[in-house]
């Protein structure tokens, strides 16, 4: 191995035990809080748990070992399912972070009616659309022996090996990825920006009754008038940094992979195959980065995992005291003896 296999290899195992780590503790979270559970979004958030921790267990030790072995792990069937699995999976997490902004969108721009049009009914319509939309490309994929192992990306996925299908190959990966990866980012970006235009002209009333306040409070000290004015910018920064933090990950993470898996199909481009497998690693970064992005760095998520935590410690700790207690009164009756 070249030391841009070692490090790439490296990179991949740091990514599963981060990602498998994050995932559980988001699952722990929705098991644990029934807070969680009655929310309409945690239903997406679960569905997007779900494919992120298949995608740990299934496609990134594969893309591991074919890091490692430089040819395809195990036999055809194992590489025919787990790339069929990585079609659909990828699918199914882009579509769920679009029914997260939608439901977003729906919870910030109509607020009044958001209980009557998210519910828990709605939730599943479209999960079940998802789930629809997600298994059918893989389908067609696996039926016309469209899946498996890519050398350029060191993994099992859609792969044509017959230059007699090419055309049609070409024809179906363009359509796969305009509608899972184009579909999802023009919803994002319309949704979000949606929320953004919202919050921003909230934070524009509130900057008036807050300045309007400072104004009538001659006598407040500068300290508090400055604390006011920084919370002010603090506010108006909040909204954009989550929204630049939803959008730029999907970018970031998703867009090369899916670039390259286009250039591709063009025989005049030539990849890199070091390339190949550091964009197939920023799309296994999806993995890692979602739960902190939709899940744990929220305050629910922060306060449920705390809990989780000290229950698990206050528990470590009585049973290490009963121990101890029993351990020092077995003494006490040794040297009564």
């Amino acid at each position: 191995m070249s030391i841009w296999e070692v490090i790439l290899a490296f990179v991949v195992v740091v990514l599963m035990l981060v990602a498998l780590l994050a995932n559980v503790l988001v699952l722990m979270c929705f098991l644990y809080s029934a807070d969680i559970r009655k929310q309409v979004p945690g239903l997406f958030i679960l569905n997007l748990t779900f494919c992120n921790l298949l995608m740990t267990v299934s496609n990134m030790p594969l893309t591991l070992a074919g890091i490692i072995y430089k040819s395809q792990p195990g036999g055809d069937q194992i590489c025919h399912v787990v790339g069929f699995l990585e079609t659909f999976l990828t699918t199914n997490s882009m579509l769920s972070m679009a029914a997260l902004s939608i439901d977003r969108w729906i919870a910030v721009v109509f607020p009044l009616s958001y209980h009557s049009k998210m519910r828990y009914r709605d939730a599943a319509l479209i999960l079940s659309y998802t789930w629809l939309h997600s298994v059918s490309f893989p389908i067609v994929a696996a039926s016309l022996s469209w899946v498996g192992f890519h050398h350029l990306y060191a993994s099992c996925t859609l792969y044509n090996k017959r230059p007699e299908d090419r055309t049609q190959f070409v024809i179906f990966t363009g359509v796969f990825h305009t509608l899972s990866f184009l579909l999802s980012l023009v919803v994002l970006c319309f949704t979000y920006l949606k929320v953004l235009k919202v919050a921003r002209f909230h934070c524009k009333r509130i900057d008036v009754i807050t300045m309007q306040t400072l104004v009538l409070l001659v006598d407040i000290h500068p300290s508090v008038r400055e604390r006011c004015l920084e919370e002010q910018k603090r506010r108006r920064q909040r909204a954009t940094k989550k929204i630049s933090t939803f959008i730029g990950t999907f970018i970031l993470c998703f867009a090369p992979y899916v670039i390259t898996r286009l250039v591709e199909l063009s025989s005049v481009v030539h990849i890199n195959s070091h390339w190949g497998i550091i964009s197939k690693c920023l799309a296994y970064s999806k993995v890692v980065s979602d739960p902190f992005v939709y899940s744990l760095l929220r305050h629910q998520y922060k306060k449920t995992w705390k809990d989780i935590i000290n229950k698990i410690l206050k528990r470590s700790s009585i049973n290490s005291s009963a121990l101890t207690s029993e351990s020092h009164n077995r003494n006490i009756l040794q040297l009564n003896e």
